[in-house]
């Protein structure tokens, strides 16, 4: 269905996109360096679910109402930027016993994962950025545009999770090291908490 060049230009450029600075990268980066690499990939495995539901979004024709509806667009990010307050709120009101005590179980992870899950979901800009970029590389003559636009999403979505896991073992290893001083971990807490809130500043004044 797809050329060895195709689906090569697809996969360096959704690699070098994965590596660009965003909302979701500097999600598993803070939270990584927080809660140890095992916390990074939980995040990095939700935020990749909720591409799957971009990927599918686009694929059948949803994203455009994002694209083209005012209201469904501001009232999504709405959403999104709010829940990144929240999350702020949670991360400078942590300690570090905190985070020893508490994050650190099966049950944090799970936790995790479904952040990172409602942080990408919640985020319309991304599946606007599927709609402009998968089609790109699909094409008519290759078969349905839907089962290339999913085999695309499902593509990117293994780039991201090279991109992020990586991302994840190296904020991991660093943290470990700096999580054993109580007050870094404290400061560590209240970085993320701001980088939230600047996510959360970013979403709200998005444009379509």
């Amino acid at each position: 269905m797809f050329t060895i060049e195709t689906l090569l230009t697809f996969f360096t450029a959704s690699v070098l996109l994965g590596l660009a600075p965003g909302p979701d990268n500097l999600f598993v980066l803070t939270q990584s360096a927080i809660r140890g690499q095992s916390a990074g990939f939980a995040v990095t495995f939700g935020l990749c679910t909720g591409l799957i539901g971009h990927s599918l979004a686009v694929s059948f024709g949803v994203a455009a109402i994002f694209q083209t509806s005012a209201v469904a667009f501001s009232l999504l990010k709405y959403i999104g930027a709010t829940y990144l307050i929240y999350l702020a709120w949670l991360s400078f009101r942590a300690c570090a016993e905190d985070i020893v005590t508490k994050e650190n179980g099966e049950l944090s992870r799970w936790k995790l994962y479904r952040r990172g899950i409602i942080m990408n979901i919640t985020n319309p800009k991304v599946s606007i950025f599927f709609l402009a970029f998968l089609p790109q590389f699909a094409d008519p003559i290759r078969g349905p545009i839907w089962i290339q636009l999913l085999l695309l999403g499902g593509l990117f979505i293994v780039a991201t999770i090279l991109v992020f896991g990586s991302i994840a073992l190296l904020a991991g290893s660093l943290g470990q090291w700096l999580n054993k001083f109580p007050r870094t971990q404290t400061v560590i807490n209240k970085l993320a908490g701001t980088v939230f809130l600047g996510l959360a500043l970013k979403l709200a004044t998005a444009e379509r």
